[in-house]
């Protein structure tokens, strides 16, 4: 999704429930009326928004400002929220008082909360780390270069070389914010600058920038230029063109952000969460609520997680005593972590078969969704692996949208950097979780909805969307699969691995946990792997708040379910249940319980 054009933006940022709708979801046809003259409004008011970020166009699939790259400087940030607040007084005024449907009446509030919740984050622009262990600009851009940048005709490589071009600019706004945001005590952790010197230097390593193997830069404008049906003289011309940008203004904006990240790291050894910034506890509760869309606190978070952690491993003792193993669950986790059949080899082979395993778990099941689901997301699904060049800041996996014009699938991106270090036992409900019937029935699905506006299917709700993927992987369990116990074994580890989540991010950032301390929870209580573990904890640290949400909001979903089935009884049936929660995009979890709730009493 789009992490930092979705703030910017303004898009769909809500944390208060509307009323209760009294429509199921999959009753829910096209806008028609003064719905269909609000969504004309909301979408004329998104595509205004998205005007300003020719890279949010790239991602849409649109080709305007195809040359260009989105503003970096505080002032840009400060537009777009001036910009959200206008669009959304107009809209307002304009609809409030109209005969809309419930849906309609929902989208103008999301609108206005969403507004409301930008300022809130606005206020703390500056604690947002310009790097994290995850990466910066300097990975993000290439990623969209590579996957997002079509290249149909030569006024497409024009651009892509424009916007080689334009990449010097970018960083040194770049360059300066973080200076200024480390001046003003702001800093980010210690942890963060060597990753992000090491996947800096390596964009610019390689041809065209020295001798050795290419850059995928250049690999890839390469590609897409000599698969045009155009002359050779020509190509030669644009690809000396892209070489002269990548080896100038492109290097020279790179070392500018690398002499900076240089010198804000130098010397600094703290990792601490953002208790130690100005206003940190402040900022910490209003990115759980951001995260959330609750009032849950932090002490709540904690302590439930505690308590899941506990039942989770009862029911992991379960399996380990099932399967014979002659010892504790720390002896049994250490099993799992070394025993090389659960293992696979760190080699291409080895990654390719992990690959192979993730696309048959999700094709099984795609085989029986239609049993579990109304609506099916249109769009293909691919599995690929992370490109090495950005192994070392990339997640463990995460999920790329597709484009809404159809021409880039849904991405499930698995980081393959070490073998050694990935599960077979885990791979199962990780591909449940990333795939489907995970966030691809969730973000593509939400992408497909008729009479949505734009600006609600590409809403970002973190507790929606990470609680989905986390109930998907218990779904599995459901649908009839992990048959193999050890795999089942592997659901419960990716299950506690969140629940972890709840304890250590609250632990290091209003309880003062130190990273050693937080890895120590993290190891004791599950088999992830070291260097996981590692990575997993540096990205709490680097981003608050986000960590809590995937059992905040699985734990809603579940709750939601079990009083509906109740309420219902015989009535009940699941595929309605998921057209509920899946069927009108993204939602605050307190509009998700209005949704259920409405439906059951229904």
């Amino acid at each position: 999704m789009f992490d930092r054009r979705s703030v910017l933006l303004g898009l769909a940022l809500s944390a208060a429930a509307p009323a209760a709708l009294a429509r199921t979801a999959f009753q829910d046809g096209p806008a028609a009326g003064p719905d269909a003259d609000l969504v004309e409004a909301l979408d004329a008011a998104f595509m205004e928004a998205a005007r300003t970020s020719p890279e949010t166009l790239t991602g849409l699939g649109l080709k305007e400002r195809y040359g260009e790259l989105d503003d970096y400087t505080p002032g840009g940030a400060a537009a777009n929220l001036l910009l959200a607040a206008a669009q959304a007084s107009d809209i307002v005024g304009r609809f409030e008082n109209a005969d809309l449907s419930e849906q309609g009446q929902l989208s103008l509030r999301l609108l206005a909360e969403g507004v409301v919740q930008q300022r809130a984050l606005y206020r703390y622009r500056q604690h947002q780390y310009l790097i994290t262990k995850s990466g910066s600009v300097m990975s993000a851009l290439p990623v969209m270069l590579m996957n997002q940048h079509r290249v149909d005709d030569v006024s497409d490589a024009r651009a892509y070389i424009s916007r080689l071009t334009a990449v010097e600019r970018v960083m040194r706004e770049v360059a300066a914010d973080f200076r200024d945001r480390a001046a003003a005590g702001f800093a980010p952790p210690a942890l963060t600058y060597q990753p992000n010197l090491t996947t800096g230097r390596a964009i610019i390593s390689g041809a065209p920038f020295e001798e050795g193997a290419e850059s995928p830069l250049w690999t890839d404008i390469q590609a897409k230029v000599n698969a045009l049906d155009i002359p050779d003289g020509e190509k030669v011309e644009i690809l000396g063109d892209a070489r002269a940008a990548l080896t100038g203004p492109f290097k020279a904006g790179y070392e500018v952000f690398l002499a900076a990240i240089a010198e804000v790291g130098e010397g600094r050894t703290a990792n601490d969460g953002v208790w130690a910034l100005p206003d940190g506890a402040a900022y910490y509760e209003a990115m759980l609520g951001f995260y959330n869309s609750t009032d849950d606190t932090a002490d709540w978070i904690h302590e439930t997680g505690l308590a899941e952690v506990a039942r989770l491993r009862g029911e992991m003792e379960v399996i380990k005593d099932r399967v014979g193993f002659d010892g504790d669950l720390q002896a049994f986790f250490e099993h799992l972590r070394t025993d090389p059949q659960f293992q696979y080899p760190n080699t291409p082979e080895g990654k390719e078969a992990f690959l192979e395993d993730s696309r048959r778990y999700i094709a099984q099941a795609m085989d029986i969704a239609p049993q579990w689901f109304h609506t099916l997301p249109q769009a293909p699904l691919e599995v690929r692996a992370v490109e090495t060049w950005r192994e070392q800041t990339a997640s463990t996996a995460f999920y790329n949208q597709p484009s809404q014009d159809g021409t880039r699938p849904g991405i499930y991106y698995v980081n393959l950097a070490d073998m050694t270090q990935v599960s077979k036992p885990s791979a199962e409900g990780i591909a449940y979780h990333e795939g489907a019937p995970g966030h691809h029935f969730q973000i593509a699905r939400a992408m497909e909805q008729p009479g949505l506006p734009m600006f609600r299917k590409y809403g970002f709700y973190g507790a929606y969307a990470e609680g989905w993927g986390l109930y998907a992987e218990k779904l599995g369990k459901e649908m009839g699969f992990y048959q193999d116990p050890y795999s089942d074994f592997g659901r419960l580890t990716m299950e506690i691995w969140r629940a972890i989540r709840m304890v250590v991010d609250t632990g290091i950032h209003t309880r003062r946990w130190t990273r050693e301390q937080a890895v120590q929870y993290f190891t004791e209580n599950s088999m992830v792997a070291p260097l996981t573990i590692d990575r997993e904890i540096d990205r709490y640290i680097c981003s608050p708040g986000q960590a809590t949400s995937y059992k905040v909001g699985m734990l809603k979903i579940l709750a939601l379910r079990a009083a509906a089935r109740e309420r219902m009884g015989d009535r009940f049936d699941i595929k309605d249940f998921h057209e509920v929660v899946l069927g009108v995009g993204a939602v605050p979890l307190g509009v998700l319980q209005e949704r259920v709730e409405a439906w059951a009493a229904e």
